[in-house]
């Protein structure tokens, strides 16, 4: 499957969009573990390398020279990715006010490095992996901190890397056995061809569809439309009792969970209006899909890369709607949309709006790069946590997202079930949408995922 050259290859359709969305400041993809016990700087090097000795694509760089096309060329040896810092310096100041919204060191650390984007600054080649160990305020915890160009590390990706820079730390440097990844092709050049073909009038139908439900969408209240922005995030948690009948709901209703969560935005956005109830606004929710199992040939989840794929739905909410009724909605457009192979069809044509985006802010409200209300992913990731890698690491905390101040939904929603608990990092473009309102949001979130609908599902 190696369809590189032994120097690289140029990027692919999709990953191109990445390109251009990562330079304005949308996929930058961090993922953040915060560690109780001391980390051996000779283990995590060691790790890192074996990390990249196994996928070529993390040892690549982004090469952008103006006269060609962009391009991932194999950086031999291996570059050198982790960076030593303090994080006293770095830290967000106490808030101003009793009413203000405060953050730990360790979110504020995780925002600070999805808002640090070494890819936009016109440079000619760039790495798309950096490592950075930050020495927290209390003695013996830090914070590692990886950085990632979203074109080579799609959300399933970075869980693949988590899971084995952890077991590579809890091995005590040793390798872990297995088959390497390959310098794999793009998505757009693995869709099957019969899976990818539609007649032109069937394109251009549906790219004016697509752009005439933009122009009427709908999406939280903007509170300054102005300033330049940086992404945030706001955790979304349930106990673990919640999640259970949370889960239990949308299983018997035959709904998966993205539905629920894209849901519960929506009524929850809706409900923040304070319009009357026959009021209707119009959203849109975008489904990510991991598209590794539909492609010729398959590809695992240890394949790493951007293998995602874009579904594109719009639904009219008016105030009274409950969580449940949406939700089918929500799971029905879903489930048409698959089963007309639109996650492959259209992934041309979801390219090129995200690019005229780019290119004329002023085709977005308020020339906002407000593509949707609320993105989710099809499925979300499981987790459960090891005792050794407790014992070993100290692991307290982690939190796997990626950056949406660029053009991108006003919540992007990356969900885990971790431990039983659903935890979801909701990611939004600041001051675009502060803080306050953001928590505010996701309280009204919490509250409708776990209120009487839920319940009276479970009995």
């Amino acid at each position: 499957m190696d369809d590189g050259t032994a120097d690289g290859r140029p990027v692919g359709g999709t990953e191109y969009s990445w390109c251009r969305a990562v330079e304005g400041g949308t996929g930058i993809t961090v993922l953040a573990l915060l560690l109780s016990r001391p980390v051996s700087r000779p283990l995590l090097d060691s790790a890192l390398h074996q990390l990249q000795s196994s996928h070529p694509l993390l040892r690549a760089h982004l090469v952008t020279v103006a006269s060609r096309h962009p391009f991932f060329a194999i950086a031999t040896p291996r570059s050198e990715v982790l960076r030593l810092l303090s994080s006293s310096d770095l830290l967000l100041p106490p808030p101003a006010s009793a009413s203000a919204v405060s953050v730990s060191p360790f979110h504020a650390l995780l925002e600070h490095e999805f808002n640090q984007n070494p890819w936009s600054d016109g440079g000619p080649t760039h790495q798309v992996l950096f490592a950075t160990l930050y020495e927290m305020p209390e003695p013996g915890r830090s914070t590692l901190a990886l950085r990632l160009h979203t074109a080579v590390c799609d959300r399933t990706s970075a869980v693949a890397v988590l899971k084995e820079l952890l077991a590579l730390m809890d091995a005590s440097g040793e390798r872990i056995h297995g088959e390497a990844d390959g310098f794999n092709r793009g998505i757009d050049d693995l869709i099957p061809k019969q899976d990818a073909w539609k007649p032109f009038w069937a394109r251009g139908k549906d790219l004016v569809g697509y752009s005439l439900n933009a122009l009427r969408t709908s999406t939280l209240r903007f509170e300054d439309a102005a300033s330049e922005r940086r992404s945030q995030v706001a955790r979304l948690v349930l106990g673990t009792d919640d999640t259970q009948k949370l889960l239990t709901a949308c299983r018997k209703r035959g709904i998966k969970l993205c539905g629920a969560l894209s849901a519960a935005a929506m009524v929850a956005t809706r409900a923040s209006k304070q319009w009357d109830n026959d009021r209707y606004e119009t959203y849109s929710v975008i489904t990510l899909i991991d598209c590794r199992k539909y492609l010729d040939p398959p590809l695992h989840d240890h394949n790493i890369g951007f293998y995602h794929s874009a579904l594109i739905n719009t639904h009219s909410i008016h105030g009274g709607e409950g969580l449940w009724e949406v939700a089918e909605r929500c799971q029905c457009s879903y489930s048409t949309a698959m089963t007309n192979k639109k996650h492959l069809k259209d992934i041309g044509e979801v390219n090129y709006l995200m690019g005229r985006a780019i290119d004329h802010p002023h085709l977005t409200n308020s020339s906002a790069l407000r593509t949707a209300l609320v993105s989710v992913f099809e499925e979300p990731v499981v987790y459960e946590s090891s005792a050794a890698l407790q014992h070993q690491l100290g692991l307290d905390d982690y939190v796997g997202c990626a950056s949406a101040h660029g053009v991108g939904p006003s919540i992007a929603v990356f969900d885990t079930i971790r431990d039983g608990q659903l935890d979801c990092a909701c990611v939004y473009p600041s001051p675009l949408h502060s803080r306050k309102q953001m928590q505010e949001l996701v309280e009204q979130m919490k509250r409708i995922l776990r209120g009487d609908d839920c319940e009276k599902s479970t009995k």
